[in-house]
């Protein structure tokens, strides 16, 4: 089945939003760019959602561009802080945890104590492990902290986002073809897994497939030539927000999709090496992108 991208787009942020429960955002932090928190914290606040903003390893800029300095916190400093949050009078009011980037195995314990933590104050509270841990190249974070995002953070999360690459490496499968992918992402344990970088049906495009309940839903939209960081980071933070709402798979999944080729769109059409967020915010609320969607069946 094919759906195009339709005119019913979500509403635009009202006085509601400052009823949303906060989401915990647990990932890299760059001084120039929008990418890791960068991306992701403002995204849900553009959508009306309270951050709680954590930081796993603070850098100049994206790895992409160059050699620069990273700072990761102490693991003793980590873990304080963390403490300090599992046991904050205001934990209540979080609804939602999403971690990305890790700098250090030790992290990964750490994290998984504080959604503990907030799920036994809020038990219908989400979690979103975005497994950032390679590429097509390979991994590109040392191996313990790609087997700590495996083995102690996927096996209790609600959601997940693995490019393909991370999906054969977690999953532990060869894929080629998106049968593969539907595969793995039942195997994988998280309820929800939506993989970027999915097999397009149509030329040119690229895809993201969407398997939750039982359902596999494909996204497509127009490739880009050009690698613009912080798209995944991006797509985690959306796929939450839009899950958050309320609204059912297909819609969410449309959405999101929308919402990032539009910004990639425009992050291209200007030459940036960045993603224009601050000039987007329209396309975070209410994007109007066309979009491709199909039902796919699972063959086993």
């Amino acid at each position: 089945m094919s759906v195009p991208y339709s005119s019913d787009s979500p509403p635009l942020v009202t006085r509601q939003a400052y009823e949303k429960k906060a989401v915990i955002v647990i990932s890299s932090h760059v001084v120039r760019g929008s990418v890791g928190n960068r991306a992701a914290v403002f995204a849900l606040e553009a959508l009306g959602y309270p951050v709680w903003a954590m930081q796993t390893v603070t850098l100049p800029w994206h790895p992409g561009h160059g050699p620069s300095t990273r700072m990761v916190p102490q693991a003793a400093q980590f873990d304080a802080i963390i403490d300090d949050l599992c046991r904050a009078p205001w934990l209540s009011e979080v609804g939602a945890v999403l971690t990305g980037y890790l700098g250090d195995p030790s992290q990964a314990e750490s994290i998984a104590k504080l959604v503990n933590a907030v799920k036994a104050k809020t038990p219908d509270a989400l979690y979103v492990c975005d497994p950032v841990i390679g590429d097509l190249g390979g991994l590109y974070v040392p191996e313990p902290i790609a087997l700590a995002i495996r083995d102690i953070l996927l096996p209790f999360s609600d959601i997940t986002t693995p490019n393909q690459y991370e999906l054969s490496w977690l999953s532990g499968q060869k894929i080629s073809n998106n049968q593969d992918i539907i595969n793995a992402s039942k195997a994988l344990g998280p309820e929800t897994v939506l993989t970027t970088s999915a097999f397009a049906l149509m030329r040119g495009s690229m895809a993201n497939l969407l398997h939750v309940e039982n359902n596999n839903i494909l996204s497509e939209h127009r490739l880009f030539d050009e690698v613009i960081n912080g798209a995944g980071d991006l797509t985690a933070a959306l796929l939450l927000a839009r899950t958050l709402s309320g609204f059912d798979h297909e819609k969410t999944l449309q959405w999101v999709t929308s919402s990032v080729f539009e910004i990639l769109g425009h992050t291209r059409r200007l030459g940036r090496n960045e993603l224009v967020l601050e000039q987007d915010i329209s396309s975070l609320v209410k994007p109007q992108a066309m979009v491709q969607m199909r039902t796919l069946r699972d063959k086993t």
